[in-house]
């Protein structure tokens, strides 16, 4: 549609927000908006309303059907209370959990939330106060929940706001539930079709109960208590970045057997302006920049960072020169999955039926070393879900011993389904305790595993299109390298194209083409190169961004040849960025 025909849309629609169903301030917000001669705010505001992608419901706090507000969580809520009271008619009593993180409106989300499923005849059990993600799906599994809902953007920056939903088994939803919640919520028309009115009989306040039987089973994922027996004075720094983990991971650290946890006390600040940081994102070195400060104070040997709601952590070591690097999160999955498995051998604790999990934007080598050890490695879509559907599907028959992603993700065991740094930070504390324990650094052990299996290094690349005509350039970038796909890529031939929209992938020197074996469609593209390189691509699910995945592969003997590899693989990624036109 033309700019007129589009403003004339979110002018219609916005006009339903000035109704007696609406609060005062809002009405007086959408009415300034509909009166500045400037219509930019109110398109963006209107002119869609918030989806659910990969991480749920996520967007700009603010007025308006595409912002995050008590209403759009509102519909949320009233159309998941409308599915859910569907879904499990049968059930006497059904029931959900409800936790949210430290960012502004959080807490008022997660009551007026509380509010809407009890007036909708649900139990609620919510938590006292912040809490990590992973522990919200644990407790959905505990209570016997059929569903939850945490509030959270994660690492997003401070203005954002988000709402995740999730099934009873402890996982976001998947098909056909976020299909069939989608379509309840798009039946809430208006504010007066949500039930605000909430019953406090149905509203359960939870907390230390819960904290207890989580922590008494992340303490379960530890593999060798003794070696951590024997280097329990490991400095470890540790920052929540303001957020949920600022009391429970500490305290799961202590429960290990960690006796030296360093704070980083103008982080340990709960706040959801994040004061310290520009983006709560463990992914960027910025957000680790104070920790690795107190790093350096006090001569610790690891520093580890949590996103706001606790399910993300990024970490931190010395290098052969003694400088603080970070370790990105294909080389902490890395190093996660080669100690299990390692330990797991070393212990005989293999039983033959164990698989480890990983998305297909994450670096190839981990299927080289499953493979190399004869454990089955699955791969799956990006976001979380997608490796809790693969717990699920093999539940009672094979055994889950991890699995994690590129996006600084992690789950060690199965009895929470999402990515969970509290169990994340305890036992890459325990990786760096056995390295010690066997004359290594951490990063020598990177290094060590890269000589083992073959060198390989990552990068992501975010492009960034806000707003309307951000949405409709990053669309069309997808098309073009959908119909037009390059040839090569820093000189290497491209041999394999896979395309998981059209779930079919291409030989590209015979032609042959072949179903790929996926749950379902997907808006991803995939290179794969003569020289061993594999670029994705995505539009993101959850911001205004299309990602780029390069991987390129490299030789490497010994840790001497380390840094002359890690140069060699740097030059390499630039070319294949080069022939991407990014």
């Amino acid at each position: 549609m033309d700019n007129q025909e589009l403003i004339k849309f979110v002018s219609e629609k916005a006009n339903k927000w000035l109704t007696p169903a609406y609060d005062a301030e809002t009405q007086a917000e959408v009415k300034r908006m509909l009166d500045n001669e400037d219509k930019t705010e109110l398109i963006e505001s209107f002119y869609k309303d918030l989806e659910f992608g990969t991480g749920g419901l996520r967007g700009i706090m603010g007025v308006g059907s595409n912002r995050m507000n008590i209403y759009t969580v509102g519909a949320a809520t009233q159309g998941l209370s409308n599915y859910l009271n569907k879904s499990f008619k049968e059930l006497k009593q059904i029931s959900v959990v409800i936790g949210h993180d430290s960012r502004n409106n959080s807490r008022k989300f997660a009551e007026i939330s509380a509010n809407i499923f009890s007036a909708n005849g649900i139990k609620v059990y919510l938590f006292e106060d912040l809490r990590p993600t992973p522990e919200m799906s644990f407790t959905i599994r505990h209570l016997g929940c059929q569903s939850g809902i945490i509030l959270t953007a994660s690492h997003n920056p401070k203005e954002y706001n988000g709402y995740k939903a999730y099934w009873d088994d402890g996982a976001q939803v998947l098909a056909p539930h976020d299909s069939g919640i989608i379509d309840e919520v798009n039946k809430v028309s208006s504010a007066a079709d949500i039930k605000f009115e909430g019953n406090p009989a149905l509203i359960e306040i939870i907390g230390e109960d819960i904290d207890k039987a989580y922590l008494d089973k992340v303490k379960t994922v530890s593999i060798d208590p003794e070696v951590i027996a024997r280097h329990n004075d490991l400095k470890i720094v540790y920052t929540p970045i303001h957020g949920t983990g600022v009391r429970i991971i500490p305290r799961s650290l202590k429960m290990w057997g960690f006796t030296n946890v360093i704070p980083v006390p103008e982080q340990n600040v709960i706040s959801g302006d994040f004061p310290t940081v520009k983006s709560p994102n463990p992914e960027e070195p910025a957000a680790l920049s104070m920790a690795i400060e107190k790093a350096k104070e006090t001569d610790a040997d690891l520093v580890m960072a949590s996103d706001p709601d606790a399910d993300r952590v990024g970490i931190s070591c010395k290098d052969d020169k003694g400088e603080w690097v970070l370790i990105n999160g294909n080389q902490t999955c890395l190093m996660y999955l080669y100690y299990i498995i390692t330990q797991y051998k070393a212990l005989n604790k293999i039983k033959g039926d164990e698989f480890v999990v990983k998305t297909i934007v994450t670096t190839e080598l981990i299927k080289t070393i499953a493979d190399c050890n004869k454990i089955e490695m699955l791969d799956c879509y990006t976001g979380f879900k997608w490796i809790a559907r693969e717990i699920r599907l093999a539940e009672g028959k094979k055994t889950y011993i991890g699995g994690g992603e590129e996006s600084y993700g992690f789950l060690a065991e199965d009895f929470c389904r999402d990515k969970d740094a509290v169990s994340a930070c305890c036992l890459i504390a325990e990786v760096a305790a056995w390295a010690k324990d066997n004359g290594k650094t951490l990063y020598q052990l990177l290094q060590d595993i890269y000589v083992e299996y073959g060198f390989s290094k990552e990068k992501g690349v975010s492009v960034v299109k806000q707003g309307k005509s951000g949405a409709e350039e990053i669309k069309q970038m997808m098309t073009d390298f959908r119909n037009n796909p390059p040839k090569e890529m820093a000189g290497s031939k491209i041999v394999l194209y896979k395309d998981f929209q059209a779930l079919q992938q291409t030989d590209a020197l015979s032609g042959e083409k072949s179903a790929l074996d996926m749950p379902e469609s997907s808006n991803v593209l995939q290179y794969f190169t003569e020289d061993g390189s594999k670029v994705s691509i995505r539009p993101s699910g959850t911001e205004p961004k299309i990602k780029f995945y390069i991987e390129v592969k490299g030789d490497i003997k010994s840790r001497a040849d380390y840094d002359k590899s890690n140069a060699a693989a740097d030059e390499k990624i630039k070319a294949v960025m080069t022939s991407l036109g990014i």
